[in-house]
């Protein structure tokens, strides 16, 4: 009975649409004869934007076969070497994990008047932090303001700092991101801070803050961070 009404409601819709928008004759029939198939191919070629349908077959075949968007882009770059075709190909490199060849396009991209051009700078610095290059991080992240634009890369520019022995300094660059009701992940990450740095009592403190917020929350999105929830008691009790 449900089918038979969902049937319905779908044909309802796209009588209306036919008829709201003009469409040829034949669809009436096609919709009316067809119910379930001609009403699937009827919001497949008329009512959803064929650009859609393009780009979700273009996403499908990225996944299916990663290679031949960066083929197709190394291509494009050939023919024409601009500041964005590189920044595409670097890009594609990035979605696909390849760090090292997205940081060689990002860093070729870095010429003439694009050398100081900051969202690409802030691209490198995300590659620079996944190939363990903390020297590259620091420096990048010192060529823009992470203050004015990029909040988020304050966490890999505090974390690389760590790694190269400035932990004063990292720990200013880590609490920018502790802010309450958000950014559990690399709140988390900044307890693991304190304990390598020996300041219990501070992860302490933070871990029961992100636990009492979490428990705060309704039940649907306290589903969302459990697991987060589970790992903030188990440390709190290891501590």
């Amino acid at each position: 009975m449900l089918y038979y009404y969902f049937i319905l409601g779908l044909q309802a819709y796209c009588l209306y649409h036919a008829y709201k928008n003009r469409s040829s004759y034949y669809w009436f029939f096609i919709i009316f004869f067809i119910p379930l198939l001609g009403c699937i191919v009827y919001l497949i070629t008329q009512v959803i934007n064929k650009k859609d349908v393009n780009s979700i077959t273009e996403e499908i075949t990225n996944i299916v076969n990663p290679t031949k968007k960066i083929n197709n882009l190394q291509q494009e770059l050939t023919f024409s070497n601009t500041f964005q075709n590189k920044i595409n190909l670097a890009d594609a490199y990035h979605q696909n994990k390849d760090f090292n060849n997205a940081i060689l396009n990002y860093e070729a991209a870095l010429e003439g008047n694009f050398k100081e051009e900051p969202y690409t700078l802030n691209k490198l610095i995300t590659c620079y932090f996944e190939v363990q290059n903390f020297e590259k991080v620091i420096q990048y992240s010192e060529k823009i303001n992470l203050e004015k634009d990029f909040k988020e890369t304050f966490y890999l520019y505090g974390l690389a700092l760590e790694q190269k022995g400035f932990v004063e300094k990292a720990e200013n660059m880590l609490l920018k991101i502790d802010k309450r009701y958000s950014n559990y992940e690399q709140r988390l990450e900044l307890s693991n801070f304190y304990i390598r740095n020996n300041k219990k009592e501070k992860a302490k403190e933070l871990l029961q803050e992100i636990v009492s917020e979490l428990k705060s929350m309704s039940k649907e999105n306290f589903k969302k961070y459990r697991l987060l929830y589970n790992e903030a008691e188990k440390k709190i009790n290891e501590i």
